[in-house]
């Protein structure tokens, strides 16, 4: 048995890291994101696919990251570099950490922009911008706002300091305190919407979109999109789970937090769909909208409702928040890094991180105006250049991929003695299952839909 401690710290109790964990995971993936490419792919059927992807993928290896975090007490890179080194494995697999770290700082660098927007809006619905507004109104604020570099760059700044701040602060004084205050607001904010969109004559029509399945509108490219966002949503693959575990006291069940985890995330999803979608059907708006939904459709809905500029300013300081405990996950694996490996301080780690995120960022800022260009990918036509090359590079390529290596390394090249004795409930029905799904039955899915991606067979 292991009896490492993290030099960074370690989360006060089990609760304490289930708030963080779930505020890694819920973030614009849940409340912008899931949303709009449930509208994209048919509703109730992809919802279906998603929870799927969720159960047999996303738990179990949320579970394998976790045990390899804990059981290293390291940052991801330096975890996987001594795991491999005591179960006589080949340090390529140190790799598996590097992967997962720079996913999270190319996440992070796009992230804040979409973010910044957010905060953006916050301050338009709240003086009443988008009162009475039209269609025609609505958008052409938003792409007032998304063409202007310098609005953008300003908005990217604020929210990269705010993640920075937190960062710096440690696990106890800055990552515990943040999710402690900023998770049940979220909870609350999000059931008071949903309260509001209860009382809309669309509930009903939002619901059955959400959970009726029409299997006629799933296609192979959203099985692929269900897939890469239970990755996306759940904050696998990207290093942030594995250091937030490395934090966990030995005394917490890996098993149970990682479902109850899991649990809140997709209920976060769900919530925000039965909040959203009824305010779109309700004002003859369209569920597909794309990325715009959350920044062009809702504005609209909420310009022309009883409450709008309170409910509306609500959902956007929601979204804010979502976007806030998600971004100091995005930054923390690299900042654990420079400090083990650099001998600098959390301060100054922080800082150097933040600002090469924030200079990162400038990309995707640019891809949306005069960087932009066009391209195909799984039969769609992208045209956000950088931005949608970052999202693509990293949900449904590196995520995956990352994750795989996980489940691979905890499944096949860790001795079942040490997976059980960090999971620590012996050789359990529960434990083989895990065990099961995650030498066969998770890689295999992920490695079908990956092959699928490249055209070697389709379904």
């Amino acid at each position: 048995m292991t009896d490492r401690t993290s030099i960074h710290g370690q989360w006060s109790s089990r609760l304490a890291f289930i708030l963080a964990a779930t505020g890694s995971a819920v973030g614009l993936g849940n409340i912008w994101k899931f949303p709009y490419i449930t509208g994209e792919n048919g509703g109730g059927a992809f919802v279906l696919v998603y929870l799927v992807c969720v159960v047999i993928v996303g738990i179990p290896i949320m579970m394998a990251e976790v045990l390899i975090g804990r059981r290293g007490r390291q940052s991801p890179i330096n975890t996987m570099r001594l795991l491999a080194h005591e179960e006589s494995r080949h340090g390529i697999w140190q790799i598996v950490g590097w992967s997962g770290m720079v996913a999270g700082f190319l996440i992070i660098s796009f992230y804040s922009v979409i973010a910044g927007w957010a905060l953006a809006y916050v301050f338009r619905t709240a003086s009443g911008t988008f009162t009475g507004v039209t269609a025609d109104g609505v958008s052409s604020i938003f792409s007032s706002l998304v063409s202007d570099p310098e609005r953008l760059l300003a908005w990217h700044t604020i929210f990269m300091v705010m993640t920075t701040i937190v960062v710096s602060r440690g696990v106890r004084s800055g990552l515990e305190q943040a999710v402690r205050v900023l998770m049940p607001l979220l909870f609350m904010l999000l059931l008071v919407l949903v309260g509001y969109a209860m009382n809309t004559d669309k509930f009903d029509e939002g619901l059955a979109f959400l959970f009726s399945p029409n299997f006629s509108a799933l296609t192979p490219g959203a099985v692929l999109t269900a897939m890469g966002h239970a990755f996306f949503t759940l904050s696998l693959g990207m290093g942030a789970i594995m250091i937030y575990g490395s934090y966990l006291p030995k005394s917490a069940s890996i098993t149970k937090t990682s479902v109850v985890v899991a649990l809140m995330d997709t209920l976060v999803a769900l919530l925000a769909g039965m909040a959203i979608f009824p305010i779109v059907f309700a004002n003859g708006l369209e569920a597909g909208a794309g990325p715009g939904l959350i920044f062009q459709t809702l504005p609209l809905a909420f310009g022309h409702m009883p409450g709008g500029t309170l409910f509306g300013t609500l959902f956007f300081v929601l979204l804010v928040f979502a976007a806030w405990t998600s971004g100091i996950s995005l930054l923390e694996p690299a900042v654990a890094w420079l400090v083990e490996n650099q001998g600098v301080n959390r301060v100054r780690a922080a800082t150097l991180m933040g600002i090469l995120g924030w200079l990162f960022g400038i990309v995707t800022i640019m891809s949306f105006s005069s960087w932009a260009f066009e391209f195909d990918f799984a039969g769609e036509t992208k045209r956000s250049g950088m931005f949608d090359i970052l999202d693509i590079l990293t949900a449904n390529i590196m995520l995956p991929l990352g994750g795989l290596a996980m489940a691979v390394f905890a499944g096949w090249f860790m001795s079942r003695d040490s997976t059980m004795d960090e999971l620590g409930m012996g050789d359990s029905l529960v434990f083989r299952g895990w065990f099961f799904l995650v030498r066969y039955v998770t890689p295999v899915a992920v490695i079908v839909v990956f092959l699928q991606l490249l055209g070697v067979i389709d379904f």
